[in-house]
């Protein structure tokens, strides 16, 4: 089953809030519920997000009452800066949205009900874009996976992140289908422990090997020889290559270069931003005090404490062994590397 998709008019998405203990499927027909969704988190995972911006343009088409082109642009204008403003670290979003906004200032058709079903088209296509992305990804990433590797990875980069198959995750599913017989450490991820909930649950639905740890463990197992190559995913990267990911990645990074292993960030060309040249110019989103202070509705700090909810950090390209994307795996200088991998996925999207 996808993350998301179109069905009957309406937005479906799996709720990722309340897995891996419930399973439930949530329906939108309102733009600016699925923006509320994409900020609490209903959906995650920059892919995914990316794929709610498509779709949820294209429902902002559908409400909108316009009669004529100009009047459904400017609504679709307005739906896009509502979107845009939802998590605004993750540039997926903003790349969907301004997708099917052009789309629809380029598009010459004879009735506004035309471009309403070009942008479903675009939506849909969108969509199935990011599987086929994904699993050439994780061929790519598959490479460089060794023999029985045991992978440290974090956050969630699976099915669950993407519309389906995943990013990271994506390439250990990869190396697993090709009988390389993987071992992952699942860092738990706090604080919304993404890793404990959902990438523990989708590797033990595929059968891959894992264990679950506490993000503090990684550094031992590091130092103890038992990681051979480090995964994580992106929400945003820059043109030189620094990479902004879920909170507790760039120690992961710093770690893995102290100690000599591996390190690659799993990111599809869609995620790349080559209007944001390094990673301090990459807005990081700020969450609330509940999601530090609060487990699973029981408190576990002291009323009124003060917090710092920082949801992503950025990793300096210089720790980064490559980046693997959808057109190959990018090498050191980034900004030449990046350019060229965004510059084909470009011209595949114009040719198919």
């Amino acid at each position: 089953m996808r993350t998301i998709w179109w069905q009957d008019g309406q937005v479906k998405m799996i709720d990722q809030r309340i897995l891996p203990l419930q399973f439930a499927i949530e329906s939108y027909d309102d733009y600016r519920a699925v923006a509320s969704a994409i900020t609490e988190m209903v959906i995650r995972g920059a892919p995914a997000i990316g794929a709610a911006g498509g779709y949820a343009m294209a429902l902002a088409a559908q409400q909108s009452p316009a009669t004529d082109r100009d009047s459904l642009l400017a609504d679709l204008a307005a739906a896009k800066e509502v979107l845009d403003a939802a998590r605004p670290t993750a540039v997926n979003l903003t790349w969907a949205t301004q997708r099917l906004l052009d789309l629809a200032a380029h598009l010459v058709l004879p009735h506004v009900d035309d471009i309403r079903s070009a942008l479903l088209v675009e939506a849909e296509r969108l969509a199935d874009q990011d599987v086929a992305i994904n699993r050439r990804m994780g061929a790519n990433g598959a490479a460089v996976v060794p023999h029985g590797a045991n992978i440290l990875h974090h956050c969630n980069t699976g099915s669950l992140a993407t519309v389906d198959y995943g990013t990271a995750l994506g390439v250990v599913r990869a190396a697993w289908e090709q009988g390389n017989p993987v071992h992952v450490w699942v860092d738990e991820t706090r604080p919304r422990l993404q890793g404990a909930r959902l990438t523990a649950w989708e590797l033990m639905q595929a059968g891959i090997p894992m264990h679950l740890i506490a993000d503090n463990a990684a550094g031992h197992l590091m130092r103890a020889g038992r990681v051979d190559v480090v995964l994580f995913g992106a929400d945003r990267v820059a043109a030189n290559g620094d990479a902004a990911n879920k909170i507790g990645t760039y120690k992961l990074a710093v770690l893995a270069k102290e100690n000599g292993i591996p390190c690659y960030c799993v990111a599809p060309t869609s995620t790349v931003d080559l209007n944001t040249l390094t990673g301090d110019d990459i807005p990081i989103e700020e969450r609330s005090w509940e999601e530090v202070a609060v487990v699973d509705g029981v408190q576990i700090a002291p009323d009124g404490v003060p917090v710092y909810n920082p949801a992503f950090d950025v990793t300096p390209h210089r720790y980064l062994t490559g980046i693997v994307t959808e057109e190959g795996i990018c090498y050191p200088p980034f900004d030449v590397s990046l350019r060229r991998a965004k510059e084909a996925a470009e011209a595949r999207i114009r040719n198919e």
